[in-house]
């Protein structure tokens, strides 16, 4: 018995098939005529749930925040051209930050690349410098052999995206015409159709990662060395998704050991019940005194996660001469300062849950007690300052709305925090905290693009307030984005910053210089945004006072579409804030 198909529809289903299998359950897609078979394969897979956002970029985005909400691979589809390109920025945050999406761009058949037909240009390994793998899949094959290929095709994808190398990967799909649904290119048998819907994938079977669990012995013997017999040890937290147990484990480990734990703002350990005793908050304001930095040199690091927020972290790591291991899950480099010993594959919670384990049954020497003390009676000088500052300020300001947002935010709720100054602040201003929050950022790369769009993406599937924190120039670039809140009703609560121009300049040394910095660097915009977000269909609400931003952030809470609540703020006067903040620590320091 001989059945009618298309050739190109009969490849992306079989190809989607695949994936689904395995437990890939999210689409995101930009419409397009090239990409019709890709399009019309996620259409009707029922086990798939597909997003249509028409800007392919705001669609890159989104697609980066879901697959950071759900921690798992995201498929990304697109038509041919430079629709492919509009990826881009998305694509190299998730290679910076791991995050899996499987990016599947439509292309046109290779006698028509370099020749001039329209809508057309060279795909080929189009993102090769921030991809985990490329794959040209090649023309839609109705055989056996083409669809054993294209099923390897997909096997791989979801490997190389979520298991082996973790993050984007590319698969370019060159089709000839027809994609139409009934415009029937082959007849193949039942038997080779039947197929297509069975997976080939034998192992695997949960969406869970099978990542490294722990360092050689080698290593991990090597490093308990250190743990013991160093008597200033410091452990830093910098921003990742940890697991949830990690806050524990790390917490008994610096428990254990007098060890003072410097929770970057995007590490989550500063929220939920876990113990804090040693986990301190205000480490930027303190190792800005050189006298402190100076008196409290550690002789051993332990570094987690990625690349600190903190510029003053950064500048005292950059001095120190204490050996510094760095622990990840696939042994990345995050160390601008060129002072690691190496970098370590492992899970970070099963190191610290082994350590633990492995420090039971030895007899740990007595501690320096003055060396863990010291940044503890620092952290609290910090923490009071800090309070006495920000608290009393009655004027809108970047600082103490830090302290605001935390005061005001539900329990499980998820907060995603813009790059330039938001992320900035948050890591400075904000404290240990008993209530559970998710922390998440577009740090891989630090850019302003697309803030907005990954904020919807981790909220669409979220049953708990969604927060986004920004700035106006991050606002401003992802308007685009906004549509994907309407089209969806994604109830986000966006808290928009708006110091009318870039408020990250004025901390740098080109401030100074009068009119060409006026001219080329703060470009006032001067939008009213209330428009854009009417447009949209959001609520937006300009607020005055602190008690007016309290009572609109609690109407937003309950509001069934987006809400921005905007902020306008000084960025000299909150400049001056940090500074008063920033010295009057120092003072304490000396």
């Amino acid at each position: 018995m001989k059945i009618k198909v298309n050739r190109n529809i009969l490849w992306t289903e079989t190809f989607l098939n695949e994936l689904v299998s395995v437990g890939v359950k999210y689409a995101c897609i930009s419409p397009g005529s090239r990409s019709t078979p890709l399009t019309l394969a996620a259409a009707k897979n029922k086990k798939i749930k597909s997003f249509i956002n028409i800007d392919e970029r705001s669609s890159a985005f989104f697609a980066l925040g879901l697959a950071k909400s759900t921690n798992s691979p995201v498929i990304l589809i697109c038509t041919s051209g430079t629709a492919t390109a509009e990826f881009y920025p998305a694509i190299i945050e998730a290679y910076q930050q791991r995050i899996p999406l499987i990016v599947c761009t439509a292309d046109r058949p290779p006698e028509l690349i370099n020749m001039g037909a329209n809508q057309t240009i060279n795909q080929y390994n189009l993102y090769k410098n921030h991809i985990r793998w490329f794959c040209p899949v090649g023309l839609p094959e109705a055989n056996a052999k083409g669809i054993k290929h294209i099923k390897e095709c997909a096997r791989r994808a979801f490997k190389e995206s979520f298991i082996t190398s973790k993050g984007p990967v590319h698969l370019n799909f060159p089709f000839k015409k027809p994609f139409e649904p009934k415009t029937f290119t082959d007849e193949i048998s039942k038997n080779l159709l039947d197929s297509t819907k069975k997976t080939i994938i034998k192992e695997d079977k949960s969406i869970e990662a099978k990542t490294k669990d722990i360092c050689s012995e080698e290593w991990f013997r090597e490093i308990s060395k250190y743990l013991l017999n160093s008597k200033k040890v410091l452990i830093i937290a910098g921003p990742e998704y940890y697991n949830s147990d990690f806050p524990i484990q790390i917490s008994k480990l610096a428990e254990k050991l007098n060890i003072p734990v410097l929770a970057d703002g995007c590490s989550n350990l500063r929220f939920g019940r876990h113990k804090k005793g040693n986990i301190l908050t205000n480490y930027d304001a303190i190792l800005r005194s050189d006298k402190f930095a100076k008196n409290n040199q550690p002789d051993f690091i332990l570094h987690f996660g990625r690349t600190v927020t903190s510029k003053a972290l950064e500048t005292f790591l950059e001095k120190c001469t204490a050996p510094r291991f760095m622990i990840n899950d696939y042994g990345d480099w995050f160390d601008p300062s060129k002072k690691s010993i190496a970098a370590i594959g492992c899970k970070p919670y099963v190191f610290c849950r082994k350590m633990n384990q492995f420090l039971d049954s030895k007899a740990i020497k007595e501690r320096d007690k003055d060396w863990l003390e010291n940044f503890l009676s620092a952290d609290r000088i910090a923490s009071e300052i800090k309070s006495k500052i920000f608290e009393s300020s009655t004027s809108l300001n970047e600082g103490r709305l830090v302290s605001e947002i935390m005061d005001l935010i539900p329990r499980n709720s998820k907060l995603m925090i813009s790059n330039s100054m938001p992320v900035r602040d948050f890591d400075y201003f904000a404290s240990n905290s008993e209530k559970k929050i998710s922390v998440y950022n577009n740090r891989g790369a630090s850019g302003i693009d697309g803030i907005t769009s990954t904020a919807l993406g981790i909220a669409v599937q979220s049953k708990e307030p969604t927060i986004l924190v920004t700035g106006d120039l991050a606002f401003y670039y992802d308007l685009n984005g906004l549509l994907a809140a309407k089209n969806f009703k994604i109830p986000l609560i966006v808290i928009l910053i708006n110091n009318d121009g870039g408020g990250i300049f004025e901390v740098l040394p080109i401030s100074k210089y009068g009119k060409f910095f006026k001219d080329y660097f703060i470009v006032s915009h001067n939008l009213d945004f209330s428009h854009f977000v009417k447009a949209y269909g959001g609520n937006f609400k300009g607020i005055k006072t602190w008690k007016d931003f309290r009572s609109s952030f609690r109407k937003a809470l309950k509001a069934k579409s987006f809400s921005v609540i905007e902020v306008k703020t000084d960025s000299k006067q909150s400049l001056k804030l940090r500074q008063r903040f920033w010295n009057d620590v120092s003072k304490k320091m000396s």
